[in-house]
């Protein structure tokens, strides 16, 4: 499911509610709605907390997606549009354009669970709204890699909506070493999928600069609205250029030189190992030499041991030594019989 998908189905019902000035429509009654329409779509119980409807609102209120819905509190309980015949579904298209739009969100939607499929944003948001009713059913013909067992894949929309609003948290968080839960005050900046799991990025409460959370150790999320969010003019591209994976040191990057063989170097030039992979030899037998700059991590070294007996690190020493006193153990793990 895409990660704004649950927000979209939430805007809109709010929407219903308040275009229904029959009924007094208290914070309770939104989020009641928002998770019956929750289950119908998912056809799961999803737990809509109070937090995330008034950050709802408040994204609806804004003109960050276009909306600027005139949403108004009244007897300081109720809720409604200030303007009767408000809907933010009101886009004015043609029907060529509702045509054009609707082939075009459906084939989007067969990428629905790419990780990179929400930086589109509330441009995709604002068509579906306009065009769902015109979704057809046909099966997707494309099929991506996911895991519906991961862990923590219910904070995505939540911590999406904290970053967007630039909302300190409140992030209760075991990690695997620890004993138990520690509280953090989190300022959020990005959420980050690799290797098929999902990470918070953003700066902690002592001073270590950008970490990571793993999505899959947090306990709970609370919202901390009297802290300053810290924007720390932080650039994902420029934070993660020289690593592979989501673990950045303090250390310089170094060259890394590899030596692969012949039956894994067409998918090594196909596909690189990172952005700066260099090609320095090919060999007659079709094995190749290859460079690229990283700060060695440890994944990093996951990636490269996977290559087992197909790959030799030449270079640098330190992390040739690694990989070679990891292979040593992984071996002593094995009764080996003589050749």
């Amino acid at each position: 499911m895409a990660l704004n998908k649950n927000a979209l189905i939430r805007y809109k019902t709010i929407d219903k509610c308040l275009q229904n000035g029959y009924r007094q429509w208290t914070l309770k009654d939104l989020i009641e709605a928002c998770s019956d329409a929750l289950y119908e779509y998912e056809g799961r119980s999803i737990n809509v907390s109070k937090r995330t409807v008034q950050l709802d609102i408040q994204m609806m209120r804004s003109d960050k997606l276009g909306y600027n819905a005139p949403i108004e509190v009244y007897d300081r309980k109720y809720y409604r549009y200030a303007d009767e015949g408000y809907s933010m579904t009101e886009i004015p298209l043609n029907e060529n354009d509702m045509n054009v739009l609707s082939e075009t969100v459906e084939m989007l939607k067969q990428f629905k669970d790419f990780s990179l499929f929400s930086e589109l944003g509330g441009i995709i948001q604002r068509l579906e709204d306009k065009v769902y009713t015109e979704k057809t059913r046909s099966s997707s013909i494309i099929h991506l890699d996911k895991n519906e067992n991961l862990k923590g894949l219910h904070w995505l929309d939540e911590l999406y909506q904290a970053i967007q609003k630039k909302v300190v948290l409140k992030v209760e968080y075991k990690s695997f070493k620890a004993t138990e839960a520690n509280l953090i005050t989190f300022h959020p900046y990005l959420l980050k999928e690799f290797n098929n799991r999902w990470f918070l990025i953003g700066m902690g409460n002592k001073n270590r600069g950008v970490v990571n959370l793993a999505l899959d150790r947090i306990v709970a999320v609370d919202y901390d609205f009297s802290t300053p969010y810290e924007e720390n003019d932080f650039d994902a591209d420029a934070f993660y250029k020289d690593v592979v994976g989501v673990t950045v040191s303090r250390v310089r990057p170094s060259v890394v030189k590899l030596w692969i063989d012949k039956h894994n170097a067409p998918y090594v030039l196909t596909k690189p190992l990172h952005h700066s992979q260099r090609l320095v030899k090919e060999y007659e037998d079709g094995s190749i030499e290859i460079t690229f700059l990283v700060k060695p991590n440890f994944e990093l070294e996951r990636l490269l041991l996977g290559f087992g007996e197909s790959m030799e690190v030449l270079k640098p020493e330190k992390l040739r030594n690694r990989i070679a006193e990891k292979l040593r153990n992984a071996v002593g793990k094995y009764r080996i019989p003589p050749i």
